[in-house]
């Protein structure tokens, strides 16, 4: 996919709500006993990167480290008409940083109040002496909003022929 492309998926403004609006999402890769997972994470868009953070230990660093190649699913709704969904392909870069991932601070703060910020800040770092960032940068993107027709080409067909 063409960055032009990527660019394009990620500014539609459905696209643009979920980034602002949320910082959960579920991340798929590959173990290191090779079978595939999907977890739940938290992530702060850069606007160029989706950095998710997390203890050294956590058994996905390792994994990342030996098969970057990963999915990122970002969604919202619970009816048909309100689902939105962004669908993202790309590698992550592990980088161990000493203290708190900056972007780990800005995702929490996005669901929290300042007092409450502080007080999570405060326990991560005494918590964490090292982070890994991992940071993944999209080579593939794409934006769907059920309600407003906007979905997989496979499902709009299906649909186009019910009408006919």
């Amino acid at each position: 996919m063409e960055q032009h492309d990527i660019d394009a998926e990620l500014n539609t403004p459905g696209a643009q709500d979920l980034l602002s609006a949320t910082s959960a999402a579920h991340l798929a890769y590959v173990g290191t006993d090779a079978t595939p997972r999907v977890i739940p994470v938290g992530f702060w868009w850069t606007g160029h990167q989706f950095v998710i953070s997390t203890a050294i230990t956590s058994p996905k660093v390792e994994a990342l480290s030996a098969r970057p190649d990963v999915a990122l699913a970002i969604d919202t709704g619970d009816s048909p008409g309100a689902a939105r969904a962004l669908s993202v392909r790309g590698r992550a870069e592990v980088e161990i940083v000493d203290g708190v991932v900056k972007e780990y601070l800005m995702a929490a703060r996005k669901s929290m109040n300042t007092e409450a910020a502080a007080a999570f800040e405060e326990n991560c770092r005494k918590m964490y002496g090292q982070m890994a960032r991992i940071a993944i940068t999209p080579s593939w993107v794409r934006f769907y909003d059920f309600g407003a027709g906007r979905m997989p080409r496979f499902l709009k067909d299906l649909a186009d022929q019910a009408e006919n």
